[in-house]
Protein backbone atom coordinates (compact mmCIF):
# COMPACT_ATOMS: atom_id res chain seq x y z
CA UNK A 1 0.00 0.00 0.00
CA UNK A 2 1.08 3.49 -0.81
CA UNK A 3 2.06 6.08 1.84
CA UNK A 4 -0.21 8.77 1.54
CA UNK A 5 0.92 12.15 2.08
CA UNK A 6 -0.16 15.79 1.22
CA UNK A 7 2.62 16.80 -0.45
CA UNK A 8 6.31 15.48 -1.78
CA UNK A 9 9.32 17.77 -2.84
CA UNK A 10 11.65 15.78 -4.85
CA UNK A 11 15.44 17.27 -4.78
CA UNK A 12 16.88 19.71 -2.12
CA UNK A 13 18.27 22.78 -4.43
CA UNK A 14 17.62 25.90 -3.91
CA UNK A 15 13.73 25.84 -4.17
CA UNK A 16 13.04 22.15 -2.60
CA UNK A 17 13.97 22.59 1.09
CA UNK A 18 12.29 25.89 1.72
CA UNK A 19 9.65 25.19 -0.21
CA UNK A 20 8.59 22.09 1.64
CA UNK A 21 9.56 24.17 4.88
CA UNK A 22 6.70 26.33 4.11
CA UNK A 23 4.42 23.88 3.13
CA UNK A 24 5.13 21.78 6.49
CA UNK A 25 4.71 24.92 8.41
CA UNK A 26 1.59 25.27 6.99
CA UNK A 27 0.23 22.05 8.38
CA UNK A 28 0.96 19.82 5.39
CA UNK A 29 2.50 16.20 5.74
CA UNK A 30 5.25 16.83 3.43
CA UNK A 31 8.02 14.30 2.09
CA UNK A 32 11.72 15.71 0.92
CA UNK A 33 13.39 13.31 -1.23
CA UNK A 34 17.14 13.54 -1.74
CA UNK A 35 19.28 11.33 -3.47
CA UNK A 36 22.58 12.98 -2.82
CA UNK A 37 23.20 16.17 -1.25
CA UNK A 38 21.63 18.09 0.65
CA UNK A 39 21.82 21.83 -1.20
CA UNK A 40 22.30 20.22 -4.34
CA UNK A 41 24.62 22.52 -7.17
CA UNK A 42 24.93 25.50 -5.35
CA UNK A 43 26.06 24.30 -1.89
CA UNK A 44 27.84 21.23 -3.12
CA UNK A 45 29.54 21.94 -6.16
CA UNK A 46 28.53 25.41 -7.52
CA UNK A 47 28.05 28.83 -6.07
CA UNK A 48 29.66 28.00 -2.71
CA UNK A 49 32.42 26.05 -3.34
CA UNK A 50 33.21 28.13 -6.49
CA UNK A 51 33.45 31.63 -5.46
CA UNK A 52 35.15 30.32 -1.96
CA UNK A 53 38.13 29.13 -4.33
CA UNK A 54 37.59 32.40 -6.07
CA UNK A 55 38.55 33.48 -2.49
CA UNK A 56 41.35 32.02 -2.77
CA UNK A 57 42.26 32.96 -5.95
CA UNK A 58 41.90 36.28 -5.48
CA UNK A 59 44.37 36.37 -1.98
CA UNK A 60 47.18 34.79 -4.36
CA UNK A 61 46.99 37.70 -6.87
CA UNK A 62 46.52 40.22 -4.50
CA UNK A 63 49.74 39.00 -2.56
CA UNK A 64 51.52 38.70 -5.94
CA UNK A 65 50.51 42.43 -6.32
CA UNK A 66 51.54 43.80 -2.85
CA UNK A 67 54.54 45.74 -4.28
CA UNK A 68 51.95 48.01 -6.50
CA UNK A 69 50.57 48.75 -3.04
CA UNK A 70 54.05 49.60 -1.34
CA UNK A 71 54.00 46.15 0.34
CA UNK A 72 56.92 43.85 0.22
CA UNK A 73 56.99 40.00 0.82
CA UNK A 74 60.18 38.42 1.60
CA UNK A 75 59.68 35.32 -1.03
CA UNK A 76 57.92 34.22 -3.88
CA UNK A 77 53.64 33.45 -3.15
CA UNK A 78 53.07 29.80 -3.35
CA UNK A 79 49.41 28.12 -3.26
CA UNK A 80 48.92 25.06 -1.11
CA UNK A 81 45.95 23.69 -3.05
CA UNK A 82 45.36 20.77 -0.60
CA UNK A 83 44.93 23.74 2.03
CA UNK A 84 43.20 25.45 -0.47
CA UNK A 85 40.38 22.38 -0.92
CA UNK A 86 40.49 21.98 2.77
CA UNK A 87 39.26 25.19 3.01
CA UNK A 88 36.47 24.82 0.70
CA UNK A 89 35.61 22.22 1.95
CA UNK A 90 34.76 23.17 4.98
CA UNK A 91 32.82 26.34 4.23
CA UNK A 92 30.67 23.29 2.46
CA UNK A 93 30.56 21.21 5.27
CA UNK A 94 29.29 23.88 7.41
CA UNK A 95 25.69 24.90 4.89
CA UNK A 96 24.92 21.66 4.53
CA UNK A 97 25.59 20.37 8.35
CA UNK A 98 23.58 23.76 8.95
CA UNK A 99 20.64 22.62 6.43
CA UNK A 100 20.68 19.15 7.53
CA UNK A 101 20.07 20.06 10.79
CA UNK A 102 17.17 22.91 10.43
CA UNK A 103 15.40 20.65 7.91
CA UNK A 104 15.50 17.57 10.54
CA UNK A 105 14.11 19.87 13.15
CA UNK A 106 11.22 20.80 11.29
CA UNK A 107 7.45 19.37 12.18
CA UNK A 108 5.68 17.60 9.55
CA UNK A 109 8.27 17.34 7.43
CA UNK A 110 10.41 13.32 6.50
CA UNK A 111 13.26 13.73 4.68
CA UNK A 112 13.79 10.33 2.29
CA UNK A 113 17.52 9.80 1.19
CA UNK A 114 17.26 8.21 -2.88
CA UNK A 115 16.28 8.30 -5.95
CA UNK A 116 12.43 8.98 -6.59
CA UNK A 117 11.01 7.78 -10.06
CA UNK A 118 7.26 8.88 -10.78
CA UNK A 119 5.00 5.35 -10.80
CA UNK A 120 2.21 7.62 -11.97
CA UNK A 121 0.72 11.20 -11.87
CA UNK A 122 0.28 11.27 -8.37
CA UNK A 123 2.29 8.44 -6.92
CA UNK A 124 6.30 8.15 -6.39
CA UNK A 125 8.85 5.45 -6.05
CA UNK A 126 12.04 5.60 -3.50
CA UNK A 127 13.20 2.50 -2.09
CA UNK A 128 11.34 0.21 -1.48
CA UNK A 129 8.51 2.85 -0.86
CA UNK A 130 5.91 3.65 -2.44
CA UNK A 131 4.59 7.15 -1.33
CA UNK A 132 1.45 8.64 -3.15
CA UNK A 133 0.77 12.80 -2.57
CA UNK A 134 -2.49 15.16 -4.32
CA UNK A 135 0.66 17.63 -5.15
CA UNK A 136 4.26 17.07 -5.65
CA UNK A 137 7.38 19.15 -6.88
CA UNK A 138 9.76 18.88 -8.91
CA UNK A 139 13.01 20.26 -8.45
CA UNK A 140 16.10 17.81 -9.52
CA UNK A 141 18.26 20.64 -11.28
CA UNK A 142 21.31 19.45 -13.94
CA UNK A 143 24.34 18.64 -14.35
CA UNK A 144 27.08 18.90 -16.85
CA UNK A 145 27.48 18.61 -20.39
CA UNK A 146 30.22 17.36 -21.97
CA UNK A 147 31.44 17.73 -25.46
CA UNK A 148 30.89 14.87 -28.24
CA UNK A 149 34.40 15.25 -29.63
CA UNK A 150 35.93 11.93 -31.03
CA UNK A 151 38.23 10.42 -28.93
CA UNK A 152 36.47 12.04 -25.63
CA UNK A 153 35.35 9.10 -24.17
CA UNK A 154 39.31 7.66 -23.88
CA UNK A 155 40.69 10.52 -21.32
CA UNK A 156 39.32 11.63 -18.49
CA UNK A 157 37.16 14.88 -18.33
CA UNK A 158 36.50 17.36 -15.21
CA UNK A 159 33.30 19.19 -14.62
CA UNK A 160 32.13 21.56 -12.22
CA UNK A 161 31.25 18.89 -10.09
CA UNK A 162 34.98 17.05 -10.13
CA UNK A 163 37.00 20.31 -10.36
CA UNK A 164 36.12 20.67 -6.78
CA UNK A 165 37.79 17.19 -5.78
CA UNK A 166 41.28 18.51 -7.31
CA UNK A 167 43.56 18.91 -4.53
CA UNK A 168 46.59 19.46 -6.94
CA UNK A 169 47.42 22.00 -9.15
CA UNK A 170 47.25 21.53 -12.93
CA UNK A 171 50.11 21.62 -14.81
CA UNK A 172 48.06 22.62 -17.77
CA UNK A 173 44.32 23.26 -17.77
CA UNK A 174 42.24 22.68 -21.06
CA UNK A 175 38.75 24.61 -20.62
CA UNK A 176 36.31 23.58 -23.19
CA UNK A 177 34.20 26.78 -23.15
CA UNK A 178 34.65 30.43 -22.72
CA UNK A 179 31.58 31.09 -20.88
CA UNK A 180 30.68 31.73 -17.23
CA UNK A 181 31.61 28.85 -15.82
CA UNK A 182 34.71 27.96 -18.06
CA UNK A 183 36.02 31.41 -17.57
CA UNK A 184 35.67 31.29 -13.70
CA UNK A 185 37.74 28.49 -13.47
CA UNK A 186 39.75 29.96 -15.84
CA UNK A 187 41.16 32.69 -13.78
CA UNK A 188 41.33 31.25 -10.64
CA UNK A 189 43.31 28.04 -12.13
CA UNK A 190 45.40 30.81 -13.65
CA UNK A 191 46.09 32.83 -10.71
CA UNK A 192 46.98 29.22 -8.59
CA UNK A 193 49.33 29.00 -11.16
CA UNK A 194 48.39 26.78 -13.93
CA UNK A 195 48.92 27.26 -17.60
CA UNK A 196 44.81 27.82 -18.72
CA UNK A 197 43.99 27.16 -22.25
CA UNK A 198 40.61 27.82 -23.07
CA UNK A 199 38.70 26.48 -26.29
CA UNK A 200 35.38 27.96 -27.43
CA UNK A 201 33.28 27.11 -31.18
CA UNK A 202 32.09 30.85 -30.65
CA UNK A 203 33.71 33.82 -32.36
CA UNK A 204 34.30 35.23 -29.26
CA UNK A 205 33.60 34.84 -24.97
CA UNK A 206 30.21 35.00 -23.57
CA UNK A 207 28.50 35.31 -26.82
CA UNK A 208 24.91 35.85 -25.73
CA UNK A 209 26.63 39.12 -23.88
CA UNK A 210 27.50 42.54 -25.99
CA UNK A 211 30.90 42.87 -27.36
CA UNK A 212 32.03 45.15 -25.91
CA UNK A 213 31.64 43.28 -22.72
CA UNK A 214 33.24 40.06 -24.32
CA UNK A 215 36.28 42.00 -25.23
CA UNK A 216 37.36 42.92 -21.94
CA UNK A 217 36.57 39.99 -20.27
CA UNK A 218 38.79 38.58 -22.66
CA UNK A 219 41.37 41.30 -22.47
CA UNK A 220 41.18 41.17 -18.90
CA UNK A 221 42.15 36.98 -18.17
CA UNK A 222 44.69 37.27 -21.26
CA UNK A 223 46.66 39.94 -19.25
CA UNK A 224 46.65 37.58 -16.51
CA UNK A 225 48.14 34.52 -18.73
CA UNK A 226 45.04 33.20 -19.98
CA UNK A 227 44.96 31.72 -23.75
CA UNK A 228 42.08 31.75 -25.88
CA UNK A 229 41.19 29.82 -28.97
CA UNK A 230 37.89 30.59 -30.78
CA UNK A 231 35.75 29.81 -33.84
CA UNK A 232 37.11 25.82 -32.89
CA UNK A 233 36.24 23.16 -35.13
CA UNK A 234 37.19 19.17 -35.79
CA UNK A 235 38.19 19.02 -32.34
CA UNK A 236 39.69 15.31 -31.18
CA UNK A 237 41.34 14.06 -28.10
CA UNK A 238 43.03 11.27 -27.25
CA UNK A 239 45.78 9.92 -24.62
CA UNK A 240 49.19 11.45 -24.69
CA UNK A 241 51.93 10.56 -22.87
CA UNK A 242 52.26 10.42 -18.77
CA UNK A 243 48.54 10.96 -18.35
CA UNK A 244 48.23 14.36 -20.32
CA UNK A 245 45.66 14.94 -22.80
CA UNK A 246 45.90 15.98 -26.71
CA UNK A 247 43.66 17.72 -28.50
CA UNK A 248 43.53 18.64 -32.22
CA UNK A 249 41.64 21.37 -33.61
CA UNK A 250 41.28 23.81 -35.94
CA UNK A 251 40.84 27.49 -34.73
CA UNK A 252 39.92 30.75 -36.77
CA UNK A 253 41.67 28.32 -40.12
CA UNK A 254 44.64 27.61 -38.64
CA UNK A 255 45.23 23.79 -37.82
CA UNK A 256 46.32 24.09 -33.97
CA UNK A 257 48.04 21.25 -31.58
CA UNK A 258 47.39 21.40 -27.65
CA UNK A 259 48.51 18.91 -24.82
CA UNK A 260 47.35 19.53 -21.32
CA UNK A 261 47.30 17.96 -17.63
CA UNK A 262 43.74 18.38 -17.63
CA UNK A 263 40.71 18.70 -19.72
CA UNK A 264 37.65 20.30 -18.55
CA UNK A 265 33.71 20.60 -19.93
CA UNK A 266 32.34 23.78 -19.06
CA UNK A 267 29.68 23.84 -22.36
CA UNK A 268 26.56 24.17 -20.46
CA UNK A 269 24.17 22.15 -18.73
CA UNK A 270 21.57 19.52 -18.55
CA UNK A 271 18.05 18.82 -16.52
CA UNK A 272 18.47 15.86 -14.60
CA UNK A 273 14.62 14.55 -15.86
CA UNK A 274 16.13 11.55 -17.69
CA UNK A 275 15.35 9.08 -15.05
CA UNK A 276 12.55 10.26 -12.72
CA UNK A 277 9.72 8.32 -14.60
CA UNK A 278 8.04 11.55 -16.70
CA UNK A 279 6.57 9.14 -18.83
CA UNK A 280 4.57 7.14 -16.15
CA UNK A 281 3.00 10.60 -14.55
CA UNK A 282 2.31 11.74 -18.06
CA UNK A 283 4.53 15.02 -17.99
CA UNK A 284 5.74 16.86 -20.69
CA UNK A 285 9.23 18.14 -21.46
CA UNK A 286 10.63 20.12 -23.92
CA UNK A 287 13.18 18.59 -27.19
CA UNK A 288 16.37 19.46 -24.50
CA UNK A 289 14.57 17.55 -21.66
CA UNK A 290 13.26 20.44 -19.41
CA UNK A 291 9.69 20.02 -17.55
CA UNK A 292 7.47 22.35 -19.49
CA UNK A 293 5.82 24.88 -17.21
CA UNK A 294 3.28 27.48 -17.62
CA UNK A 295 4.18 31.01 -15.91
CA UNK A 296 2.98 30.22 -12.20
CA UNK A 297 5.57 26.36 -13.13
CA UNK A 298 2.52 23.81 -13.48
CA UNK A 299 3.08 21.36 -15.26
CA UNK A 300 0.43 19.79 -17.80
CA UNK A 301 -0.28 17.21 -15.22
CA UNK A 302 -2.35 19.08 -12.32
CA UNK A 303 -1.13 18.96 -9.26
CA UNK A 304 2.49 18.68 -10.11
CA UNK A 305 4.83 21.44 -10.44
CA UNK A 306 8.63 21.85 -11.68
CA UNK A 307 10.79 24.50 -9.77
CA UNK A 308 14.54 25.53 -10.53
CA UNK A 309 17.31 24.23 -13.46
CA UNK A 310 15.01 21.56 -14.66
CA UNK A 311 12.56 23.89 -16.04
CA UNK A 312 14.71 25.13 -18.17
CA UNK A 313 12.82 28.99 -16.62
CA UNK A 314 16.01 30.08 -15.06
CA UNK A 315 19.72 28.16 -14.47
CA UNK A 316 20.43 30.18 -11.51
CA UNK A 317 20.83 29.56 -7.70
CA UNK A 318 18.48 33.41 -7.34
CA UNK A 319 15.82 32.36 -9.88
CA UNK A 320 15.41 28.36 -8.06
CA UNK A 321 14.81 30.21 -4.98
CA UNK A 322 12.43 32.57 -6.44
CA UNK A 323 10.35 29.85 -8.17
CA UNK A 324 9.58 28.58 -4.53
CA UNK A 325 8.49 31.83 -3.58
CA UNK A 326 6.13 31.94 -6.74
CA UNK A 327 5.02 28.67 -5.85
CA UNK A 328 4.80 29.09 -1.75
CA UNK A 329 2.80 32.86 -2.36
CA UNK A 330 0.53 31.32 -5.12
CA UNK A 331 -0.56 28.05 -2.91
CA UNK A 332 -0.45 28.88 0.66
CA UNK A 333 -1.01 32.93 0.53
CA UNK A 334 -3.63 32.98 -2.52
CA UNK A 335 -1.43 35.34 -4.79
CA UNK A 336 -0.77 35.71 -8.04
CA UNK A 337 2.53 35.66 -8.74
CA UNK A 338 4.35 34.81 -12.08
CA UNK A 339 7.94 34.35 -13.48
CA UNK A 340 7.42 36.40 -15.74
CA UNK A 341 7.34 39.12 -13.46
CA UNK A 342 11.27 38.68 -12.52
CA UNK A 343 13.89 40.40 -14.29
CA UNK A 344 16.76 39.08 -15.58
CA UNK A 345 19.35 39.22 -13.40
CA UNK A 346 22.95 37.57 -12.93
CA UNK A 347 26.80 38.01 -12.74
CA UNK A 348 30.08 36.14 -13.50
CA UNK A 349 32.34 35.89 -10.58
CA UNK A 350 35.51 36.31 -12.45
CA UNK A 351 37.68 39.46 -10.50
CA UNK A 352 36.61 42.39 -11.97
CA UNK A 353 33.05 40.43 -11.52
CA UNK A 354 30.65 41.10 -14.58
CA UNK A 355 26.87 42.07 -13.40
CA UNK A 356 24.11 41.79 -15.72
CA UNK A 357 20.59 42.98 -14.89
CA UNK A 358 17.25 43.73 -17.56
CA UNK A 359 18.37 44.40 -21.19
CA UNK A 360 21.45 44.04 -23.17
CA UNK A 361 21.82 46.67 -25.64
CA UNK A 362 21.79 44.14 -28.67
CA UNK A 363 18.50 43.37 -27.15
CA UNK A 364 17.25 47.07 -27.33
CA UNK A 365 18.51 47.68 -30.40
CA UNK A 366 16.37 44.46 -31.62
CA UNK A 367 13.25 46.09 -30.03
CA UNK A 368 13.75 48.95 -32.18
CA UNK A 369 13.02 51.57 -29.30
CA UNK A 370 14.06 54.85 -28.74
CA UNK A 371 16.60 54.65 -26.18
CA UNK A 372 19.89 55.84 -24.31
CA UNK A 373 22.93 55.02 -23.22
CA UNK A 374 25.57 55.70 -20.95
CA UNK A 375 29.38 54.47 -20.26
CA UNK A 376 31.66 55.19 -18.23
CA UNK A 377 34.86 53.61 -17.87
CA UNK A 378 36.64 52.59 -14.46
CA UNK A 379 39.82 55.01 -14.92
CA UNK A 380 37.33 57.48 -14.35
CA UNK A 381 36.14 55.75 -10.74
CA UNK A 382 38.32 57.41 -7.72
CA UNK A 383 37.32 54.24 -5.60
CA UNK A 384 39.10 52.14 -8.58
CA UNK A 385 41.89 54.13 -8.54
CA UNK A 386 42.72 53.87 -5.59
CA UNK A 387 42.71 49.97 -5.05
CA UNK A 388 44.39 49.81 -7.92
CA UNK A 389 41.48 47.93 -10.07
CA UNK A 390 40.45 50.13 -13.21
CA UNK A 391 39.53 47.57 -15.17
CA UNK A 392 36.17 47.21 -16.67
CA UNK A 393 33.47 49.90 -17.14
CA UNK A 394 29.81 50.48 -16.30
CA UNK A 395 27.21 50.38 -18.66
CA UNK A 396 23.31 51.71 -18.42
CA UNK A 397 20.28 51.66 -20.82
CA UNK A 398 17.41 53.55 -20.59
CA UNK A 399 14.16 53.79 -22.63
CA UNK A 400 14.30 57.73 -24.17
CA UNK A 401 10.41 57.65 -23.75
CA UNK A 402 9.58 56.45 -20.17
CA UNK A 403 12.88 57.56 -18.53
CA UNK A 404 13.09 53.71 -16.86
CA UNK A 405 16.11 51.70 -16.96
CA UNK A 406 16.33 49.31 -19.53
CA UNK A 407 18.97 47.31 -17.76
CA UNK A 408 22.96 47.98 -17.03
CA UNK A 409 26.28 46.01 -17.40
CA UNK A 410 28.07 46.27 -15.03
CA UNK A 411 32.35 45.14 -15.59
CA UNK A 412 34.06 46.33 -12.64
CA UNK A 413 35.13 46.40 -8.73
CA UNK A 414 32.06 45.28 -6.82
CA UNK A 415 30.08 45.08 -9.45
CA UNK A 416 27.96 42.71 -8.30
CA UNK A 417 26.96 44.42 -5.29
CA UNK A 418 26.32 47.68 -6.18
CA UNK A 419 24.15 46.59 -9.76
CA UNK A 420 21.30 45.67 -6.74
CA UNK A 421 20.79 49.19 -6.44
CA UNK A 422 19.68 49.64 -10.08
CA UNK A 423 17.87 46.59 -10.32
CA UNK A 424 15.70 47.98 -7.38
CA UNK A 425 15.40 50.98 -9.41
CA UNK A 426 13.69 48.69 -12.00
CA UNK A 427 11.70 46.35 -9.92
CA UNK A 428 10.12 49.97 -8.44
CA UNK A 429 10.04 51.86 -11.77
CA UNK A 430 11.70 54.49 -10.85
CA UNK A 431 12.71 57.56 -13.44
CA UNK A 432 16.55 58.13 -14.16
CA UNK A 433 15.95 61.37 -12.99
CA UNK A 434 15.37 60.43 -9.44
CA UNK A 435 18.41 58.43 -9.43
CA UNK A 436 20.55 61.15 -11.01
CA UNK A 437 19.67 63.44 -7.99
CA UNK A 438 20.92 61.14 -5.65
CA UNK A 439 23.83 62.16 -2.81
CA UNK A 440 25.71 58.70 -2.47
CA UNK A 441 28.36 58.13 0.01
CA UNK A 442 32.21 59.20 -0.80
CA UNK A 443 34.59 58.09 -1.76
CA UNK A 444 32.66 54.91 -3.47
CA UNK A 445 31.94 52.97 -6.86
CA UNK A 446 28.28 53.34 -6.07
CA UNK A 447 28.39 57.52 -5.71
CA UNK A 448 29.48 57.67 -9.73
CA UNK A 449 25.94 55.96 -10.40
CA UNK A 450 24.77 59.48 -10.79
CA UNK A 451 27.74 60.85 -13.26
CA UNK A 452 27.01 57.26 -15.16
CA UNK A 453 23.64 58.53 -15.93
CA UNK A 454 24.59 61.76 -16.39
CA UNK A 455 26.32 60.68 -19.82
CA UNK A 456 23.28 59.22 -21.46
CA UNK A 457 23.54 59.81 -25.25
CA UNK A 458 20.61 58.24 -28.23
CA UNK A 459 22.10 54.79 -28.66
CA UNK A 460 22.15 55.30 -32.31
CA UNK A 461 25.39 57.35 -31.23
CA UNK A 462 26.89 54.74 -29.92
CA UNK A 463 28.35 52.06 -32.28
CA UNK A 464 27.90 48.63 -31.86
Amino acid sequence: MPTNCDAIVIGSGQAGPFLAAKLAAAGRHTVLIEREHLGGTCVNDGCIPTKTMVASARAAHIARRAADFGVVLDGPVRVDMRAVKARKDRVVAQSVDSLTQWLGNLPNLRLIRGHARFTSAHEVKVGGETLRAPQIFVNTGGRAVHPDWPGIDQVPVLDNTSMMALDELPEHLVVVGASYIGLEFAQMMRRFGAQVTVLEQAERAIAREDAEVSREVQAILEREGVTFHFGVRGAKVAPAGGGRIHVALNSGGVAREIEGSHLLAAIGRRPNTDDLGLAAAGIATDARGFITVDDQLRTNVEGVWALGDCNGRGAFTHTSYNDHEIVAANLLEGGQRRVSDRLSAYALFTDPPLARIGMSEAEVRASRRPALVGVLPMTRVGRARERGETQGFMKVLVDARTDRLLGAALLCIEGDEIVHSLLDAMYGNVPVATLRHAVHIHPTVSELIPTLLAQLKPLEENKP
